[in-house]
């Protein structure tokens, strides 16, 4: 089967090993080097103790409000993959900081594909890894041969996307995005940490957006003909073009329509007493939950439902030209990059704000 590895006209990351590469082009109008993979494996059993669970052989790695939902959700939707019902399991990255959960035990991390029935790729996703420094060590010690898909967003649309769903979730205490990450260093310290953190790191948003660090972690543990990366931009406009590319590098029909409709639009909570009950709740009601729900997935059901309830889907205010511009010539470092490990100019990341705008960098 074919595979797309997104690596654009320009330096190659490809080892010698692989053929020359034929030029596709994709509907952004950039060309994607298009390379003839092996075949996936079939997803590997856990040891006999384990009751050969079987185990994942394909990740979405992040990032954050890069389109992983939507893809996720797409993909468990195809006949020859099987995606985990719990989105974001975060069973590797043992270096990321969740002050509100215990490290899931590895048995309980197999359970989550104890469905699957031989599906060709069997997979997870979990955002943070992108951003956690052992991640790709661990994931290559439990599945050297399995399929990695980033995604990347304009790094100022993601953190302002981030920020507001940490507002919701109940992880963040500063309305004002600016502010926020004023905040940052103050954070690192230990002072104007909100009353529920979730990850730590999340609070330190600048580090979020270092895209190339992070890519060049996975790339070093993994064959590159095994890392797929796709553009949220180029997944929005091209939401068809986009999923084939990954069904054509897991080696599954790439003719599978999923029947694309709008997932995890931005939303607000109605209540936000009421939702930090939904987020956090306390041991006692915890205690009840679980005598009235016994099972994990039922609780999970229940609370997604009453999540949606108590939101109401709106639309981000627009950040001010010159925020934008602060943040871009803050962020161009890592653009530029990604930049040079994908072979590709991302320079309309860089221009999108005009330039008659004051681009004086401020502290932001």
């Amino acid at each position: 089967m074919r595979g797309h590895l997104m690596l654009r006209a320009g330096p190659p990351l490809l080892p010698d090993r692989v053929p020359r590469a034929a030029l596709d082009v994709s509907g952004a109008g950039r060309e994607t080097r298009t390379i003839r993979h092996h075949p996936i494996r079939a997803a590997p059993r856990g040891p006999r103790g384990k009751n050969h669970m079987t185990r994942p052989n394909f990740f979405i790695v992040g990032a954050p409000k890069c389109g992983t939902t939507a893809m996720h959700a797409f993909l468990a939707r195809h006949p020859e993959i099987f995606m985990s019902a719990h989105k974001e399991p975060h069973f590797f990255g043992s270096d990321l900081d969740w002050t509100e959960r215990s490290p899931m035990p590895e048995e309980r991390y197999l359970r989550l594909f104890a469905e699957s029935r031989g599906e060709i790729a069997v997979g997870e996703s979990s955002v943070f890894y992108l951003l956690s420094e052992q991640a790709a060590t661990e994931i290559h010690a439990s599945a050297p041969q399995a399929r990695v898909l980033a995604m990347f967003r304009h790094p100022v649309d993601m953190l302002h996307s981030f920020h507001s769903q940490r507002l919701y979730n109940g992880t963040e205490d500063i309305p004002d995005f600016a502010d926020a990450l004023r905040a940052e260093d103050e954070r690192r310290q230990g002072r104007r940490l909100p009353p529920h953190l979730g990850l730590r790191q999340g609070l330190y948003y600048s580090d979020l957006v270092r895209f190339d660090e992070q890519l060049a972690r996975f790339l070093k543990k993994f064959p590159h003909e095994h890392v797929l990366v796709l553009l949220h931009e180029d997944f929005q406009r091209n939401p068809l073009g986009s999923y084939q590319r990954v069904l054509n590098f897991l080696g599954v029909d790439p003719h599978f329509d999923p029947h694309f409709s709008p997932i995890n639009a931005n939303k607000v909570a109605r209540s936000r007493p009421v939702q930090n009950l939904l987020n956090t709740p306390p041991r006692s009601v915890r205690r009840l939950a679980r005598i009235a729900m016994p099972t994990e997935a039922l609780r999970r059901r229940v609370g997604a439902l009453l999540r949606r309830a108590n939101s109401r889907v709106q639309r981000r205010e627009e950040l001010s030209p010159q925020l934008r511009r602060q943040l871009i010539l803050r962020f161009e470092p890592h653009i530029r990059g990604l930049e040079a490990q994908l072979g590709t100019s991302l320079q309309h990341w860089i221009d999108d704000v005009p330039a008659r705008v004051d681009a004086t960098p401020k502290h932001a």
